[in-house]
């Protein structure tokens, strides 16, 4: 038989759900080994939104589809643990733009975590979008803290929504933007995730959990990687909490270029290649100094150099 193409929705470890959108039918599929030896570093060698070639296995009880190629990548988001240092995670592939949920309270937002996040976003040329969950939680009680937000993200070149699943703030605006595309929504535990796809389509069942106390985080409630149709158009990519996100690809000399606010000015620099950390006439450093360049981001950039020492 023929090889048929379709696109990953949903990974359940060694079994898969395909669909060839834009069509919505969904069917499982396993994937043939030989496949799965190739990505010795990558802990998963599908990801949902990877376009996929398969054939039915006609042995099988339920005539079964089976993977047996994986077309090239458009993009990716890839993250490496903390814990495995030497393998990386695909986070989801072929996506169109991320959404990255972070929560100023409850849980509070890790500013280096988000940035890496960002990093990785530019390294693969996926536009990014920041999205400000609960803020009716915290709007009254931290006005300066969001302002300050929007000043750092806004002020290096990511589109800022603030949103409220309970008050409906900003849920139109995303469905909108929503429409026609693969949408990935990521972020750590607790922010809200699962919440605000539900809000853009209440028919939608991703689950909900509740806020750790003890710690203010997310206890992980989405735990396989699922895309879902929406029904005002386009596709949600849904993806667990995450607590950690090492950079994978990404040289420490070449980190600067991935910092939207950094790279604008590091022409500037007196010295090519220049870390932007001790040499005489940095640009970077320059608007640093002059309020251009947010000391957060910065701090972030100066952070993911360390990290990098430790990797190799």
């Amino acid at each position: 038989m023929s090889l048929q193409e379709a696109t990953v929705v949903k990974n359940a470890g060694s079994h898969y759900l395909l669909s060839a959108l834009p069509s919505w039918d969904v069917f499982p599929a396993v994937l043939r080994g030989k496949i799965r030896l190739k990505a010795s570093e990558i802990t998963n060698p599908i990801a949902v939104g990877d376009r996929v070639r398969y054939e039915w296995d006609s042995d099988g009880p339920d005539g079964m589809a089976v993977i047996t190629e994986i077309l090239p990548r458009r993009n990716y988001v890839i993250r490496r643990s903390t814990n495995l240092s030497r393998q990386a995670h695909i986070i989801a592939a072929n996506v169109d733009r991320a959404y990255l949920i972070v929560s100023l309270l409850f849980p509070e937002v890790k500013l280096p975590f988000l940035d890496r996040i960002l990093v990785t976003c530019e390294l693969y040329g996926i536009p990014a979008t920041i999205v400000l969950s609960k803020t009716d939680l915290y709007r009254d009680v931290a006005p300066e803290q969001i302002a300050r937000f929007r000043e750092i993200y806004e002020g290096a070149g990511y589109p800022v929504i603030e949103t409220s699943v309970r008050t409906g703030e900003g849920i139109d605006e995303i469905r909108r933007a929503c429409n026609g595309c693969v949408n990935l929504f990521s972020g750590e535990s607790g922010v809200g995730k699962s919440s605000l796809i539900k809000a853009l389509d209440p028919s939608l069942d991703p689950k909900i959990g509740e806020i750790s106390l003890a710690h203010l985080q997310g206890k992980h409630t989405t735990s396989l990687y699922e895309m879902y149709p929406l029904a005002s158009g386009g596709y949600v990519i849904d993806s667990p909490g995450i607590r950690g996100f090492g950079l994978v690809d990404v040289e420490k000399e070449e980190i600067a270029r991935y910092f939207p606010e950094m790279l604008r000015v590091s022409e500037g620099c007196r010295f090519t290649p220049c870390t932007h950390t001790h040499e005489p006439g940095c640009a970077v450093k320059a608007a640093l100094d002059a309020g251009e360049i947010a000391p957060e981001r910065y701090n972030s950039y100066l952070g993911m150099l360390e990290e990098d020492k430790k990797f190799r």
